[in-house]
């Protein structure tokens, strides 16, 4: 099991700066990537940023050369810049685990991002 714990969400003007922060504890030497998801009301979660163990990134098209994932061993971070009405959402930390043959998904609970214009 893989417990993910985030931190960072806020109320920001457009156009600011947040930086998120989610914490790993757990099994987490089966973690083979970690990334950031987010929800807004009446829309389905999507992917926001993605890094796996060898550093490799992934991010949307909405927030590319914005957004920069980071991951320091079982923390990743998230540093949002040029913040948006649009990016209000909850997001939510992510871990993928390899184990065995399978890949298992674990979640944080959320952190709220108010983007106020």
């Amino acid at each position: 099991q893989v417990q993910l714990v985030e931190s960072g969400g806020g109320l920001v003007h457009s156009g600011g700066s947040l930086r998120l922060s989610c914490a790993a504890s757990g099994s987490i030497s089966s973690i083979t990537a970690m990334g950031w998801y987010r929800q807004a009301p009446g829309k389905q979660r999507e992917l926001v940023a993605l890094i796996t163990g060898g550093s490799s990134t992934n991010y949307a098209d909405s927030v590319q050369g914005r957004f920069i994932i980071s991951r320091d061993n079982a923390k990743v971070y998230l540093q949002m810049n040029s913040l948006r009405p649009e990016d209000t959402a909850v997001y939510y930390c992510y871990a993928q685990r390899q184990i065995g043959g399978l890949y298992v998904s674990s979640w944080g609970q959320g952190t709220q991002v108010t983007v106020s214009s």
